[in-house]
């Protein structure tokens, strides 16, 4: 196995999270380990917010919202959507991460719990997401938002349906986030991208793992549409600026300098964030690892930038 050169802080947690692997094969034992994990990652929430779950075009959703008074514009909006492979996570696995953003930057955060694979494959959480967007586009919201001050927020998994998002939302002509973070995104690169190699048995996500998620979300005759691979769309003009964080140890790094690439080629704006040092799934070691917490800052300070 590579011996890949982790801070001590990051091998640690790396060390932890794989304690928690289950020893049983079945998508029950997956899932109960992954609950697991996630439940010793989660601190407590931060005061101040009012956290509701319901429901929006029958997809539910939880809302993070600060408890003082709501702006008179209405709320800026973070939808976040979450990791996990499309076959694992839930509402409570992100809670880590949606929380703080809902208290740090004071916006009403809005988590998507869409279908997972394999029970719903492709296209089943993509149109979660989608229903979930046109829902606030349509005001069905319980909370007053402000329609230009909306962002989507996706990690691994999460990002693959944020830019598959923008993109159905771009060839619909509706309306787009003013922005999409896609942090350490799975976008359909090629098999023989460079990080597919480089990073083969890279810490908590492998190559091998990475064509088993795949094979859950896309089965049978593989899937030729960009809203289940967005690296596969032909036209990458016109969608929304583009916060995109790889991982320097991660398969799908390569994913998104290339989702960068392309969109940087169609002239619209990206920042592509190089996660030196860091792996896959990386987010759980907020405060635990200051390479962690520099992708935040820098999180945070781009999100500024469009909800206020």
């Amino acid at each position: 196995m590579t011996d890949y050169p982790l801070s001590p802080e990051l091998k640690a947690f790396v060390e932890k999270t794989l304690s928690f692997n289950s020893l049983k094969s079945s998508l029950k034992g997956l899932r109960e380990a992954y609950n697991r994990m996630c439940r010793a990652f989660t601190p407590p929430r931060p005061a101040g917010l009012a956290v509701t779950d319901f429901r929006l075009n029958d997809v539910p959703v939880r809302a993070y919202c600060p408890t003082f008074t709501m702006p008179a514009d209405g709320w800026p909006c973070i939808v976040y959507v979450h990791g996990g492979g499309w076959v694992v996570g839930d509402l409570d696995s992100h809670d880590f991460i949606t929380a703080e953003l809902a208290a740090r930057l004071q916006v009403l955060v809005l988590a998507v719990d869409y279908r997972l694979a394999p029970e719903h494959p492709f296209p089943a959480a993509f149109n979660d997401c989608l229903a979930v967007w046109q829902a606030l586009q349509s005001g069905d919201c319980p909370f007053q938002l402000d329609l230009e001050r909306r962002v989507v927020v996706g990690d691994s998994a999460g990002g693959n349906l944020a830019a598959a998002m923008c993109l159905a939302l771009r060839d619909a002509n509706e309306p787009l986030p003013a922005a999409q973070v896609l942090i350490y995104p799975g976008l359909g690169g090629a098999a023989n991208l460079p990080s597919r190699s480089q990073c083969a048995d890279a810490p908590l996500l492998s190559t091998s793992d990475l064509d088993c998620y795949h094979a859950l979300y896309l089965p049978g005759p593989a899937q030729r549409s960009p809203y289940a691979m967005p690296l596969l769309a032909n036209d990458f003009s016109r969608l929304p600026p583009a916060f995109i964080a790889v991982a320097q140890f991660d398969p799908l790094r390569d994913d998104g300098v290339c989702f960068s690439e392309r969109l940087n080629t169609a002239n619209t704006p990206v920042l592509l964030y190089q996660g030196q040092g860091l792996v896959h799934g990386c987010l759980r070691a907020r405060g635990l690892a200051a390479e962690v917490d520099e992708l935040y800052e820098a999180i945070f300070e781009y999100l500024r930038g469009f909800l206020f």
